[in-house]
């Protein structure tokens, strides 16, 4: 297999969007979630290279991309990833993991020209399966990150947006991992506009989806996030949802679950 080939490429208002390309073949690009870059995406890209071109990249903000504008609006992340699909040679299929998965469908939504999406536990409530998460997330997380505030950033997120206990928050904190979090915050206003309103479930927009559409979750996830994946899989007409023996929300760290079932949809 070839070595990783990084890129810069330029998006609509001057960021610089960072993409790797390992692999041959038809273009598969992967997009994280919240706290991801490219690195959390990397053994799942090794992993299809050999059938696929795996395409990752840094969503605005993250690793080695930038973020010239700062508007944390949907729209930048939907220039970032058309600019990433005419780079890898005008279409591609897409897959997307957590609100990953949510920009990946918004990407559809907005007439990207993506051949297929697959997505793995997008997070939204819908039907009373959690809280929703307060109005002003976004608005607060801004504040914090304005002030320079990176680690209230990342504990407001995963608290009141994810509905980590706050004893597991300040668990992390002390913990090594912490630091990547911390370093991903300047981001996650993103990750909350792409959600959408209060992370509600947007049926009647997915329902217009007509591409391939594969949605995935693991049996071992949350059940909240269970429920809200069998609702967009309803929701999305030509959707076919499996659910993962064994996996989580941590799925990234598991590339081998997904192989196949991802090889199996984007041929």
């Amino acid at each position: 297999m070839t070595s990783p080939v990084l890129s810069a490429v330029d998006s609509t208002d001057g960021s610089t969007i960072a993409v790797e390309t390992i692999g041959s073949g038809t273009p598969v690009i992967l997009i994280g979630g919240a706290f991801n870059d490219r690195s959390t995406v990397a053994a799942l890209a090794s992993t299809l290279a050999p059938h696929v071109t795996a395409v990752s990249y840094d969503r605005r903000g993250r690793g080695g991309s930038t973020d010239v504008r700062g508007d944390f609006a949907v729209q930048s992340e939907i220039d970032d990833l058309a600019a990433v699909i005419k780079h890898v040679g005008g279409a591609a299929h897409v897959f997307g993991h957590s609100s990953g998965a949510a920009l990946a469908l918004e990407g559809v939504l907005r007439g990207l020209p993506i051949d297929k999406v697959a997505v793995y536990e997008m997070p939204a409530v819908v039907d009373g399966n959690r809280a929703e998460p307060p109005a002003d997330v976004f608005d607060r997380l801004v504040a914090r990150l304005a002030r320079g505030d990176y680690d209230g950033a990342a504990e407001l997120f995963l608290t009141e947006q994810v509905e980590v206990p706050a004893p597991i928050v300040a668990g992390m904190r002390n913990a090594p991992v912490w630091e990547f979090l911390r370093a991903q915050a300047n981001s996650l206003p993103y990750d909350v506009a792409v959600s959408g309103p209060q992370m509600r479930l947007q049926s009647d927009r997915y329902a217009t989806i007509t591409i391939p559409a594969l949605v995935i979750n693991g049996d071992q996830t949350w059940p909240w996030i269970q429920t809200a994946n069998q609702a967009l899989a309803a929701a999305i007409p030509s959707a076919r949802r499996v659910v993962l023996p064994g996996a989580d929300h941590e799925i990234l760290a598991q590339p081998e679950l997904l192989e196949p079932v991802l090889l199996d949809f984007f041929g």
